[in-house]
């Protein structure tokens, strides 16, 4: 029986590292994503209108804060989801 409680608790353990790397792998990505379209925008903009390098510091800037944003996002929903859950553990135990 000891075996069986083993595997019972592994995946549940696995699962929650998977998704915490999966969080943490989302968040570097739209970041890094966010500001190299802000860098690639400004840059081909400084080309086309030839006034380097105003637009690429400032779509360099916009990238950065569009990132920031996305972050605050996703702690805000993190925040929520988790906020939601504990609300379903608290009218269970209220119902027994």
């Amino acid at each position: 029986m000891k075996k069986e409680d083993n595997k019972g608790k592994r995946p549940e353990k696995n699962s929650e590292t998977i998704w915490a790397l999966a969080s943490f792998s989302q968040i570097g990505v739209t970041m890094a994503a966010s500001v190299l379209v802000g860098v690639l925008l400004g840059k081909y903009l400084d080309d086309l209108l030839n006034t380097s390098p105003w637009l690429l510091l400032i779509c360099s800037l916009l990238g950065a804060g569009a990132a920031i944003k996305v972050l605050f996002n996703m702690s805000k929903n993190k925040n929520d989801a988790d906020n939601g859950n504990k609300n379903k553990e608290e009218r269970h135990h209220e119902d027994i």
